[in-house]
């Protein structure tokens, strides 16, 4: 009776945990997609580049309020969207925990305009493709899945029978879009998700998983913000459809041209110029200023604003994508 009571005691005994904040913050600067970064403790050359992260302090009412004053405390940034993305709680997941604790992390998407961090020892903002280059299609199919579908079929053919190998097929269809199906840009987490169980990311390693110059996969990050990244990217790609949050991104006047650009770099695809244009103007989401570009090779072009009454007129006012350039197939 007695080692029957210490099983149960045993087994119903919770576990310790630890809880914080993680946070993808995004902006758009040029033509680029930009996240801020920062330098992670206690993680190995090569995977030392994490996303800001801190312990969770309880001295505001919403968790919203303690990131944003968090984040504004450590580098100095005013956030505009900010949404929170999902809470990771694998075993082990941080550095400095003891074994066997649970390190809970709730994970926010915020964006903002990028200035330059303070605060934060080494922060800076990286463009988001150098952490996963074979999600942009912006200059047609990336060179990158021409290494890694070679290596997904491998391991597909791997499988030890038949139903297990079609499983895996049907997944690089639906994720990768191998085997003629429609590559779905939004789909952003189930591709790394599929990568790492493929065993072909170095975080699939642990922390012996080290970058390599040119890995198609592209860098590794600490810890495992680098799901966390493709967990915000696939959320923002599907919010710029149905919310105005990619004005979040630019300054108060802008042009057609930049909106475009700006939307293309965060979908990773390129867009039709004239079926946009139509698209914003029957969405009533920009109205004209009198201003012009000034200093710009070319003809000056028309500074527009965001409208904000589009907010009160319609429940859903996005920006619907019309792909002019998608293919699997390079050129």
């Amino acid at each position: 009776m007695a080692e029957a009571t210490r099983n149960s005691q045993a087994w119903t005994e919770p576990s310790p945990s630890s809880v914080g904040l993680v946070a993808v913050i995004v902006a758009a600067t040029g033509v680029e997609p930009r996240i801020l970064t920062v330098q992670a403790a206690g993680q190995s050359e090569g995977r030392g580049a994490g996303l800001p992260a801190g312990p969770l302090v309880q001295e505001h009412a919403t968790l919203e309020k303690g990131l944003r004053a968090w984040v504004e405390r450590q580098t100095q940034l005013r956030l505009g969207h900010v949404e929170q993305l999902y809470t990771f709680g694998d075993r082990d997941r941080s550095a400095g925990t003891e074994a066997r604790v649970h390190s809970l992390s709730v994970a926010y998407l915020a964006l903002a305009r990028e200035l330059r961090p303070a605060g934060l020892a080494e922060a800076g903002w990286r463009n988001w493709y150098a952490y996963l280059p074979y999600e942009d299609f912006r200059r047609g199919r990336p060179v990158a899945l021409d290494a890694i579908e070679p290596k997904l079929l491998a391991w597909a053919a791997s499988a030890g029978d038949a139903k297990l190998r079609r499983r895996r097929e049907d997944r690089l269809g639906l994720t990768f879009g191998i085997g003629g199906s429609a590559w779905n840009e939004e789909r952003v987490l189930e591709r790394y998700e599929l990568l790492f169980e493929a065993g072909l990311i170095p975080e699939a390693q642990g922390n012996a998983g080290a970058a390599h110059p040119g890995d198609p996969t592209g860098m590794p990050m600490a810890f495992d913000h680098r799901r966390v990244l493709a967990t915000a990217i696939g959320r923002l790609r599907g919010k710029i459809k149905y919310r105005p949050v990619v004005f979040e991104l630019l300054p108060p006047t802008f042009t057609l041209l930049q909106l475009q650009k700006t939307v293309e770099a965060l979908s990773g695809t390129l867009l039709h110029k004239q079926n946009f244009r139509r698209l914003v103007a029957q969405q009533g989401l920009v109205e004209e200023t009198e201003d012009l570009t000034t200093g710009a090779a070319g003809r000056p072009a028309r500074l527009v604003r965001f409208r904000r009454e589009v907010l009160m007129e319609r429940p859903a006012p996005g920006l619907r994508l019309i792909p002019g350039a998608i293919s699997r197939v390079r050129p």
